[in-house]
């Protein structure tokens, strides 16, 4: 029941994220402003399809600003997904913190199986979980606007803006623009690879047999 509640959750929120951008008119000025949808999608580097991979033709519906929201949703996708296979992977390698998650809880009594862990974890660590990811998402479209130039207006979609989240200790500074382009696309494919691993560990999690050579997980 418990992670039943939980996967609706995330589903609302991944909804939203992913929730059609208004084509409303806007100023001249802000149009131009934004990165144009050729510049968005000349990154990552997909020769290996022959070109985008868009069979759908998604790319071509919308504005510039829906492609750049499109890019801005799909980056921060990818990097919760990374953290997600990973924390995956870390717990059925029995990988675990010293001391205790909740009173009474030790991150050792944790089960290894990841919907199972997820079960295990008290209701109220959940929640603080999903402020804290809230907190994140309302503090960087703030920064995004006070510090620095919005990615729907000229800036860079999948920037972070929050002081100290990503590279909290600067190592990106001396890199060259081309070294930069090259991470941002990089990200971007290990983002959807990551996306594409979360959802087979889920497949696999609760429907036996769903994914082939894969062990209980």
């Amino acid at each position: 029941m418990k992670t039943s509640a939980a996967l609706i959750l995330s589903a609302l929120s991944m909804a939203s994220a992913f929730a059609p951008v208004s084509n409303k008119a806007t100023s001249t000025t802000a149009m131009d402003a934004c990165v144009s949808k050729q510049t968005v999608l000349s990154e990552p580097d997909t020769t290996e399809f022959g070109g985008i991979w868009d069979p759908l033709g998604l790319a071509d519906i919308g504005s510039d600003e829906t492609i750049a929201w499109y890019r801005h949703s799909e980056i921060k996708h990818g990097r919760v997904a990374m953290a997600a296979f990973v924390g995956w992977w870390a717990v059925g390698a029995g990988v675990r913190f010293p001391g205790e998650l909740a009173h009474g809880l030790d991150f050792a009594s944790i089960p290894s199986k990841g919907l199972e862990a997820w079960d295990a974890i008290p209701g109220w660590g959940k929640a603080q979980m999903l402020l804290f990811a809230g907190l994140i998402e309302l503090h960087d479209e703030i920064f995004h606007s006070r510090r620095g130039t919005h990615y729907l207006k000229g800036g860079t979609p999948g920037k972070n803006m929050v002081p100290g989240l990503f590279d909290p200790f600067g190592l990106s500074k001396g890199r060259t623009e081309a070294a930069k382009a090259k991470g941002r696309s990089s990200e971007i494919k290990n983002g959807r690879l990551a996306m594409i691993g979360v959802a087979g560990l889920y497949a696999a999690a609760t429907l036996e047999g769903s994914v082939p050579l894969q062990p209980p997980c």
